[in-house]
């Protein structure tokens, strides 16, 4: 039969000795990890994290312009209908400078221009109207690493990411193409097709906020993407000036005007270009935390 042995059962004084100290060590990390993120409060112009949800009122100010099997078509340059377009935005703090910024939205509409121009098939002249029953989608997501200067009321930031661009264009066309010499009454034309594109491109930010109280906050942000190269090229440019009001301690409002300057090319065997500026107020319900 075996027996215990007490020399095993209990842990020696020196171990005992070394667990007492270890425990005492580690209680005094916690308590000093606990002591300084009680110091590092950021800036009362910044929160630990919060998310905006609204929609960005855009005046929309759109042109496409694309090759066909007919020649080089373009849309003039156009104010179409107002839309409302959803729009989210987060931000994360990490310490009490650096962190995270989101921002994205959706443009998904109908537009109807007409067009009219010259071109040439097959080394002729000719000339012609159309009637576009056309769709735009836009994407536009960007992601960035943003460092924030200053603790008191202001603070500046400067960031650095990713943006996410997709564009897609389809619809219908009809009209009539005049100078043929076959057709001496031209020639009725209708068609459908789309168009899809997308691609990442580095993302600069820049941005302002000042706390007026803990109620009352104002901010001013620039963006910029550029990306050259493969089947998608072009730049987007963005700002905006805003209000933040909070009512409540972690529900606030958001009023702010913006304007976003999009241009994209398409590098393939048809080539095609879109611009589209759009202009005016959004507004947003934030949560802090």
């Amino acid at each position: 039969m075996l027996h215990s042995s007490s020399s095993v059962a209990r842990p020696s004084r020196a171990s005992a000795g070394i667990v007492k100290t270890t425990l005492n060590l580690g209680a005094t990390l916690v308590a000093l990890a606990s002591c300084g993120l009680a110091a590092a409060e950021p800036s009362p112009a910044l929160d630990r994290a919060s998310i905006s949800v609204g929609g960005f009122y855009a005046e929309p100010e759109l042109h496409v312009g694309g090759d066909t099997r007919y020649g080089r078509v373009d849309t003039p340059d156009e104010k179409i209908d107002d839309v409302t377009l959803p729009r989210v935005k987060a931000e994360f703090l990490f310490g009490d400078s650096q962190g995270l910024s989101f921002d994205y939205f959706r443009y998904d509409k109908h537009y109807n221009p007409t067009v009219s121009g010259s071109t040439e098939v097959n080394g002729l002249p000719v000339s012609g109207t159309a009637r576009l029953d056309g769709k735009l989608q836009l994407d536009l997501a960007q992601l960035a690493y943003k460092w924030w200067i200053g603790q008191g009321a202001d603070v500046f930031g400067i960031g650095v990411g990713g943006a996410y661009l997709h564009a897609k264009v389809g619809g219908t066309a009809s009209g009539t193409l005049e100078g043929l010499p076959a057709y001496a009454n031209g020639i009725e034309l209708s068609g459908s097709g789309s168009a899809s594109t997308s691609g990442y491109a580095p993302l600069l930010e820049l941005g302002w906020k000042h706390a007026f109280n803990d109620q009352w906050r104002m901010y001013a942000d620039a963006s910029g993407v550029k990306k050259n190269g493969g089947k998608l090229e072009g730049h987007v440019y963005g700002g905006a000036i805003g209000v933040e009001w909070f009512p409540a301690k972690n529900v606030g409002v958001v009023l702010d005007y913006g304007i976003q300057k999009i241009k994209l090319e398409r590098n393939a065997d048809r080539t095609a270009d879109l611009n589209v500026r759009l202009t005016g107020p959004s507004a947003y319900v934030k949560f802090r935390f």
